[in-house]
């Protein structure tokens, strides 16, 4: 039976963990390992600076006083006797559409699978009501995710619309859409008379595309976005040359 690793951002008590729990729990071995609090946002983030804790649960669930990329590191290393073969992160409370996939812990737990040599599958839930939907969809693709053969570095990120399962319209393979620019910081002032700032929420889609995860969502067909880990932005190699030629040869007659 194949051996999963489950994790999130939303931290060990989060609803969307237990949801994906009760719905792959027939199809595989599960261990969990979450964050043991709030930890969205906080993308790729390791833990340098302090050693960190690996806390049994009375459910059997375990967790880890640092990040979503920390509680993968650890669930994939050494320190439990069995190893696992893949990782699956969420069901995050929200979406994790177009550029929130840089700063999200959700994609982060699945990226670090990704680059510790296992298969990873990243699930959003683009609201908070219908997790079940969410985890419906987890175990259709594990029944059949033998049967992808992706490339070396990559992960799938899935969003799932908010809405109960006879709604959803079907599955779309999608491109990554971009937000818009965000609205500033919340200004306010703490009982101290000090000056705080809330970080603000994300813009809006700027990317009317068809074929973007904005627009599945917003069909209510369920997004799957192939990502890869390699951020080289290949197309820009050449003219980025040529910059440095021009640079280098003025330096030289300079």
């Amino acid at each position: 039976m194949r051996k999963l690793l489950l994790s999130n951002d939303d931290g060990v008590h989060a609803p969307g963990l237990r949801a994906l729990y009760d719905a792959l729990e027939g199809q595989a071995r599960l261990r969990v390992i979450a964050p043991d609090r709030d930890r969205s946002g906080a993308s790729n983030s390791l833990t340098l600076a302090w050693p960190l804790s690996l806390t049994p649960m009375d459910n059997g669930f375990y967790s880890v006083d640092g990040t979503p990329a920390d509680c993968v590191y650890l669930g994939v290393s050494d320190v439990f006797d069995e190893s696992v073969d893949m990782v699956i992160s969420g069901i995050n409370h929200g979406g994790n559409l177009g550029d929130d996939v840089l700063y999200s812990g959700t994609v982060a737990a699945a990226m670090e699978g990704r680059s510790l040599g296992l298969s990873a599958i990243a699930m959003s839930l683009v609201g908070q009501h219908h997790f079940e939907t969410a985890g419906r969809v987890a175990a259709t693709l594990l029944g059949a995710v033998e049967q992808l053969a992706l490339p070396p570095r990559s992960l799938l990120n899935v969003n799932v619309p908010d809405l109960p399962w006879e709604e959803i319209q079907g599955f779309r393979v999608t491109r990554q859409g971009q937000r818009g620019t965000g609205s500033q910081p919340h200004r306010m002032t703490d009982p101290r008379g000090r000056t705080r700032y809330w970080i603000a929420a994300s813009g809006e889609s700027a990317d009317t595309g068809s074929d973007t995860d904005f627009a599945a969502i917003e069909a209510g067909f369920v997004s799957i976005t192939p990502l890869q880990t390699d951020l080289t932005r290949f197309g820009a190699i050449d003219a980025v040359q040529g910059w440095l030629d021009t640079l280098t040869a003025s330096h030289r007659h300079g």
